[in-house]
Parts: C-alpha cells; structure tokens; sequence
C-alpha cells in the first residue's frame, strides 16, 4: 500500500470517527432535553396535584353545604327551624326529654331496654316525649350515620309521629343497629332496608324519595345544633322537668325512675 493510500484512509477514518462523535453528541442532547423536559412536565403535573388537592381539601363538604341548604322541616314539628319534636296527647302535664344519637350503642341498649314502655306510657298520656338528635359520634369515630339517620327520622316524622316512634325502634333494634364504629346508617340503601320493616314506612314513595334526595339533611344539622346547645354531652340523656334522670338498665328501672321524675 503506498503512503498516500495509508494517509487516506487514516483521514476517512478520522472523519468517520467525527461524524459518529457529532451524531451521538446530537443525540444526547435531545436525550438530555427530553429528560428535562419530562421533569418539568412532572413537576407541573404534581404542582397542579397538589394545588387541586389544597383547593378541594378547602371545599366544604357535603354536610358543610347541607347546613347552608333551604331548610324543609318535616311535618308534626314546632319552632322556626322545626327542631321541636314533641310526642304525646296535648293534655299531658310532663315532657320526658330524650337527647339520642342513632349511632349510639347505649342508645341502642336503652331503646330496646325501654323503648316499648316509653310508647306506651306516651299512648296513655303518662307524660310526652321530646326528642332531641345528636350527631357527635360522626365526629368522635368519623363517618355521617348519625346525620343520615337523623335526615331519615325526619323524613318518618314527616309520615307520622308513629311512623318515626317505629322508625327510631327500628333503627336502634337488635337486629338492625350496628356496631358504633360501622357507618352502616350512611348508606341509604341500609336506612330504607330498616324502614321496610316499618308498616307506614313499607313501599312509601314519598319517604324514599326524602331519604335519597337528602330533604331533611338541613333540618338535621340543625336538630344538631340544638342538641349541642342544649349543654347535654352523652346519650342517652334522659331529662324531666329540667333534671337529669339516672338513665335505667331494665323498664323497671326505668318505669320507677319515670314515677319518681312524675311525683317530683
């Protein structure tokens, strides 16, 4: 091979191993900027992430618009706001206050203990009931049962004052009530699964209809409010004539607390 052949070919070379080193110099950089590109891109994405979430942490809740709603109060109630629940023949003399969260196990316990006597001491005109709802187990365990259930007591309240007397039996029944940390009451599929075992409430269109479009949702937060207002802090409380009663185990407990309040 002569000398100038050798220097020919050692120049292509050089130029081949330059266009190679040009070619890969190019394509990392596009590399590099698709890179830097797809971390600003990223980061954007999790800004927009994180903004959309601050922005609906910020949005008030379904209970929070609901306590800002129109408020529809239930038929057979009393008061600007609706949230006096009295019970009971307009002759008789004493008023047995009753403040109930329809979450609550106690409440459960008291109601199954006592709840058959209290309807018939209301159908004799023993003395009246006035019912007070509360919702602070939602807080205290989280979820919205006691809202929603005290939303569907309204909508019994508005068939009939039996129809929510059977209606509360129901939902605080043995069968029926669960444990305080199961929000099954959130659900309306499971509050008028309960209600079918009340007579009046039974294929009720109307009821149904106020269950799932949430009528009374504002007159419940404001039956809660009332509640707290009322300086009582657990359920069940029982109150007559403005002093506590002792909460009784059994109805014989409670009919001899209850002639006791009367005599008082």
């Amino acid at each position: 091979m002569s000398s100038r052949n050798s220097h020919a070919n050692k120049a292509a070379a050089r130029e081949r191993l330059r266009a190679e080193r040009e070619a890969q110099a190019k394509k990392d950089k596009v590399r590099r900027q698709v890179i830097v590109a797809g971390a600003v891109l990223a980061g954007l994405g999790l800004i927009g992430a994180i903004s959309y979430a601050v922005v609906q942490a910020n949005q008030p809740d379904y209970w929070e618009k609901a306590a800002k709603a129109e408020l529809v109060k239930p038929k057979n109630t009393e008061g600007e706001d609706g949230t006096t629940v009295v019970i009971g023949k307009p002759d008789a003399k004493k008023t047995l206050e009753l403040y109930e969260d329809s979450r609550c196990p106690a409440c459960a316990g008291f109601e199954q203990a006592a709840g058959e006597q209290i309807k018939k001491d209301v159908d004799a005109g023993k003395y009246k009931i006035q019912y007070f709802g509360a919702t602070f187990i939602d807080n205290a365990v989280k979820g919205e049962g006691s809202k929603n259930a005290l939303s569907a007591l309204g909508a019994a309240l508005n068939v009939s004052p039996q129809a929510f007397l059977d209606y509360k039996a129901a939902l605080y029944s043995k069968e029926q009530h669960p444990e305080e940390t199961v929000d099954s009451f959130a659900k309306d599929e499971y509050l008028l699964k309960v209600a079918d075992t009340v007579p009046a409430l039974k294929g009720n269109a109307e009821f149904k209809k106020a269950v799932e479009d949430g009528t009374y949702d504002r007159w419940a937060m404001d039956m809660s409010k009332a509640f707290n207002k009322s300086g009582v802090t657990g359920t069940p409380t029982l109150k007559m004539d403005g002093k506590k009663i002792d909460t009784p185990q059994t109805v014989e407990l409670f009919t001899a607390a209850i002639d006791k309040a009367l005599q008082g």
